[in-house]
């Protein structure tokens, strides 16, 4: 494995030109493309005011860029899906400071992707670099979220940690009867009647691509998004801004389920895309409406990935209520290094007894799929 040389670390995607970014960018996922994390930064969406600073890590050599890994100084833990909330409270307890923190993530957006654009380089060559960094710059600690897993042994002080999410596999299903057959007798007639309750209901589905959204379409869309945080009694991450450049920028990616009844639109999900992959993001209603949720952002996914011989479906972080649905409980990685040294033993405890926590938690997920037979999942 290669080096990283000649880094550094900038303040804005801006300084790095599009053109270079694809050079070394071989993924298609949709998260880790220029024009993703450039409207994040342009609309405002992330920045210091937010407390999302961007401090992108870029390697050159005496002509091109070698290597770059979106990252941020955090002053909080929001927008991350991997908590650490009970660190930062023991930080604080015992008068330790726990921000800034650098995270390398996709801001929001908890999905697996190779973070560390390079040609040539490999993750774990990174590691002395970030702790450097972070020693002389005042940084108190490092993450990698959502990444691969790292098969070569971990430095002493570098700790992987595991979540569960629910993702759901295209095994060459050629419709949704097809996939519904592999359920058991019971799970299925239960998802039928989950389906035909959209219809007695009066709801009419639409799915639009992202050339075919209309202003009107995007603004319902952006109430309904509002709304969820809302109810939660949170302000939504994200602007319309956000939103508007990327169905500008990103069309070719994108799709929006929107759900009417007779006399209005109630609710929608936008989706994103690559060739192998759906990645189900937002969703918001304004009136409820039993199963739709299921529907709108479950089922039309699935559809959608076989009709377009998609691989995988994911469908967000969380919700054991897709299992039943046949999403599959499979790992995410991410890796961790803590500055104070009288924290890590206690952390690194904490990250072992996590881990078997979450490989027993994905077996018993694993026994409650509907499917018929499990013996060949994944």
């Amino acid at each position: 494995m290669k080096a990283l040389t000649n880094i550094k670390f900038v303040n804005s995607i801006d300084n790095i030109t599009s053109e270079n970014w694809q050079d070394i960018n071989v993924t298609h996922n949709p998260f880790s493309q220029y024009a993703y994390l450039n409207s994040l930064e342009s609309s405002q969406s992330v920045c210091t005011k937010q407390g999302w600073t961007p401090h992108h890590l870029v390697s050159t050599d005496a002509i091109d860029i070698k290597a770059i890994m979106p990252m941020y100084l955090k002053s909080h833990s929001w927008g991350e899906y991997v908590f650490d909330w009970d660190w930062a409270n023991e930080f604080q307890q015992h008068g330790v400071d726990y921000y800034p923190k650098l995270v390398a993530t996709t801001p929001f957006t908890p999905v697996s992707s190779n973070k560390l654009l390079s040609l040539e380089v490999q993750l774990p060559k990174l590691f002395p670099t970030l702790i450097h960094h972070c020693l002389t710059a005042n940084i108190h600690s490092w993450h990698i979220l959502y990444c691969d897993k790292i098969t070569s042994a971990l430095p002493e002080d570098v700790y992987e940690r595991n979540t569960v999410q629910f993702h759901w596999f295209n095994r060459d299903y050629q419709t949704f009867d097809h996939f519904l057959s592999t359920f058991s007798s019971r799970k299925r007639k239960n998802t039928q009647k989950e389906r035909i309750s959209i219809t007695q209901q009066g709801i009419q589905i639409r799915q639009l691509k992202g050339s075919e959204i209309t202003p009107s379409d995007l603004k319902f869309f952006y109430l309904a998004y509002q709304l969820t945080y809302l109810k939660r009694g949170h302000q939504p991450h994200l602007t319309f801004d956000f939103f508007k450049q990327i169905i500008d920028k990103m069309s070719d990616n994108i799709i929006l389920n929107i759900a009417s009844d007779p006399n209005e639109d109630v609710a929608c999900a936008l989706f994103f895309f690559d060739d192998e992959q759906l990645y189900g993001r937002y969703w918001g209603c304004t009136k409820p409406y039993k199963n739709l949720h299921f529907e709108l952002c479950y089922y039309q996914g699935i559809e959608f990935c076989i009709k377009n011989k998609l691989k995988r479906f994911n469908p967000g972080t969380q919700g054991e209520h897709k299992i039943k649905r046949g999403f599959e409980p499979i790992l995410t990685y991410s890796y961790h290094w803590i500055k104070h040294q009288p924290f890590r033993a206690a952390i690194k405890d904490f990250c072992k007894q996590e881990q078997q926590h979450m490989q027993k938690y994905q077996q018993q997920c694993q026994q409650a799929l509907p499917f018929k037979c499990t013996d060949n999942q994944d």
